[in-house]
């Protein structure tokens, strides 16, 4: 989480400062929801993960490289400076690209879960994560059933940070909860506290063992705030100070941090030196994407690299 909240902060300070091209978009808020996911995921497992899930990427063992050299367009990252900061991913370790338009990731979880069934792949799970404006979409309802229907190993979990952009669950939804939505397709559904890391840890875990398990679907629901705005372009100024003040509110890593100093599992110097690592990986992987090359689209030898990279990805695959 503290690895994530400082990379965050180190984007945000990047793209005012414009070192970093296109939007930036924080995570600040959910983080304990989003490590939740990526600590239960094992090796073959897939995510897809939200826009604001760095510390799911993270605890998934995403390397830090692979965020600093998307972000800053490094020619050495996964995406090969290609494609927007926040659509990377490495399929074959089972971390997805994202796709932009909401609601499609299930979907495209969807076939890799099935397809594994057809191969006789047993004991992995996909977890698919959104924000609750995206359950609003045709897509969503589409690929969920699906899910079901199909009795998929999936898990989508839902951060309902109040506010798809600046549209407020009220204008997005008329049901009482989105765990009715779990209902009406034949889903288990599950309620969370996103600002407390236990209960994320507790109720994320759970939903992640019955996939693997065999029991279907799952739909987790979280309560919280997205502490800043849609993007780094957004000021944010719609949230309330009341909302602000309640207690989906709270900064999951504050108190994450408060709760661990109460148990006495660490002491504030320990979470300093916590801190002061992170920050330290961090400045080291921005310093090296800043010093590699950026694609140049019209170097005569660019695109045929890429051809021979895609021939030998190919071959790899066996294809």
């Amino acid at each position: 989480m503290l690895l994530a909240r400082l990379f965050d902060e180190k984007f945000a300070s990047l793209y005012r400062a414009g070192k970093i091209m296109g939007g930036v978009f924080l995570g600040r808020g959910q983080e304990a929801l989003s490590v939740s996911i990526g600590v239960h995921l094992r090796t073959g497992d897939v995510f897809a993960p939200l826009i604001r899930d760095l510390a799911g990427r993270l605890a998934f063992h995403e390397p830090v490289l692979d965020a600093a050299r998307t972000y800053l367009g490094s020619v050495q990252g996964p995406m090969r400076g290609r494609d927007g900061n926040v659509h990377r991913g490495r399929p074959k370790s089972g971390q997805l690209a994202m796709i932009s338009h909401l609601g499609a990731m299930i979907s495209v979880v969807n076939g890799i879960l099935f397809a594994r069934r057809m191969r006789g792949v047993d004991g992995t799970v996909g977890v698919a994560s959104y924000g609750e404006g995206a359950t609003s979409t045709g897509s969503f309802h589409e690929a969920l059933n699906q899910a079901a229907v199909e009795q998929l190993p999936l898990v989508v979990v839902v951060a309902n940070n109040q506010f798809a952009y600046s549209t407020p669950t009220v204008r997005q939804f008329a049901c009482d909860s989105l765990l009715a939505r779990a209902t009406g397709y034949g889903v288990a559904g599950a309620a969370v506290d996103g600002t407390d890391l236990g209960a994320c840890l507790q109720v994320v875990g759970r939903a992640i063992a019955q996939a693997r398990a065999g029991r279907g679907p799952q739909l987790v629901v979280a309560s919280l705030l997205r502490l800043c705005g849609h993007g780094e372009h957004d000021d944010a100024q719609y949230i309330s100070p009341a909302l602000k003040a309640s207690p989906a509110g709270r900064d999951c890593v504050k108190v994450a941090e408060q709760y661990v100093l109460q148990q006495e599992w660490a002491g504030a110097d320990t979470i300093a030196h916590w801190r002061a690592e992170a920050a330290q990986t961090i400045e080291a992987a921005v310093v090296t994407a800043q010093r590699e090359s950026a694609p140049d689209p019209f170097a005569p030898h660019y695109w045929s690299a890429l051809a021979s990279q895609h021939r030998w990805e190919r071959r790899e695959e066996g294809s």
